[in-house]
């Protein structure tokens, strides 16, 4: 819808083609319904949240940046704010009203919605013909702008890919991205349901020991592992995750160092002093997560707090700041926000978004091989490279 209405505002002749029975039925769902539009950060902290080509998208922002997705919106009549994490909603909390704003801007440009599903892309000697949906139709330049392969219930199956292979492109491995994480184990089911905030969360590649990723925030345990905004953000930096190759390591008092935490903890044993251990922490942990960390701990759950040795309490203290959950693997593409990988971006004209191999045919959005961490980044690529897009094809 984006990159129409620019093109159409740029004086091009539009056609929209829609899959769906309706438009923006994905940006319905996104951010839990409220839409997640962007987020209110400058340039340079846009691009540090953008770990995959990130320079590709110079051109796109410095078009259309975070204050000119929020200026449309709120010009189209929806009031918008800022919450924590400089992440932006509409003041309704409702993604409806973004569809509606795009729709109305849609209509107002002139924009022809089609709604049949596209079959193919018309190529004669390397120029843009058109493209085949149930039937044949002619343009001078075409936008693809499908989405990954996430979500595909929305109409996101993966099918942009396949269009840009058999024209010549090389699409990078597809991934998903920004997904929940399979525990190599039991461990997080016997917490299932459990939200955690104010934690830091630790991603170490076990071979090198190395920290891919570490972040404070909240998570949440789940039947199947690990999921919640620290967990997606985690799973945009591993790549082939398998079992074995990553370990999470959550540290749940992230505001104290170990001897402040080992004093917290004597604190609570001179309280508790003649109870058993099982029944000595429900001050310090919340009390799903109990269970789990006397199993871990290796202190018997009838010990008495006032005979729990110094080397059982240090080893306790271990465990509540490297509390580690083995990894297996990513939860189904069909659940991830985003799509990682992409058409390549050695192929894409990074100030007008027009295919290197094709003349006339450009892309948009999450088709090309470049995602971010969850806060309003990924949609407004989106936007960024759709105004570029759309711009671009209407000037030819």
């Amino acid at each position: 819808m984006m990159a129409a209405i620019f093109a159409a505002e740029a004086g091009g002749d539009v056609t929209l083609f829609e899959r769906n029975d309706r438009l923006g039925k994905k940006l319905r769902i996104t951010g839990k319904g409220r839409c997640n539009v962007t987020n209110n950060c400058d340039l340079q902290e846009f691009l540090s949240n953008v770990p995959v080509n990130s320079r590709f998208l110079y051109a796109a922002l410095n078009r259309f940046g975070t204050d000119d997705t929020m200026a449309f919106f709120e010009d189209a009549g929806v009031p918008l704010k800022t919450e924590r994490g400089k992440r932006v909603f509409p003041v309704s909390d409702k993604a409806e009203d973004i569809v509606s704003a795009m729709k109305e801007q849609c209509r107002r440009a002139g924009v022809r919605v089609i709604y049949e599903r596209v079959r193919g892309l018309r190529i004669e000697d390397g120029v843009i013909k058109g493209v085949f949906a149930d039937g044949a139709y002619d343009f001078d330049a075409v936008i693809l702008c499908t989405g990954g392969k996430s979500y595909p219930r929305t109409g996101s199956d993966g099918d942009g890919y396949e269009f840009a292979r058999r024209a010549g492109h090389t699409v990078t491995k597809i991934l998903p991205s920004l997904v929940p994480i399979v525990e190599d184990g039991r461990l997080c089911a016997s917490m299932q349901g459990l939200s955690l905030k104010n934690v830091q969360l630790t991603v170490v590649e076990k071979s090198s020991g190395k920290a891919i990723y570490r972040d404070f925030g909240e998570m949440m345990f789940t039947h199947f592992g690990l999921t919640g905004p620290l967990v997606l953000s985690a799973s945009a930096h591993m790549h082939d995750l398998e079992r074995g190759k990553y370990t999470a390591e959550i540290d749940l008092k992230p505001a104290l160092d170990e001897k402040t935490l080992d004093n917290r903890i004597l604190s609570d044993f001179a309280e508790f002093k003649n109870k058993d251990f099982a029944n000595s922490l429900g001050k310090l942990l919340p009390q799903k997560m109990i269970d789990a960390v006397i199993r871990l701990s290796g202190i018997a759950p009838d010990k008495k707090v006032n005979s729990i040795t110094k080397e059982e309490r240090t080893a306790l203290v271990r465990l509540l700041k490297h509390f580690s959950v083995p990894l297996l693997g990513f939860r189904p593409i069909d659940e991830a926000i985003i799509t990682s990988g992409g058409v390549s971006v050695k192929e894409i004209n990074p100030k007008t978004m027009e295919s290197k191999l094709v003349a006339g045919l450009y892309f948009a959005g999450e088709i090309i091989d470049v995602d971010a961490y969850t806060g309003g980044f990924n949609l407004q690529i989106a936007f960024s490279t759709a105004v570029l897009a759309g711009e671009s094809s209407a000037w030819g």
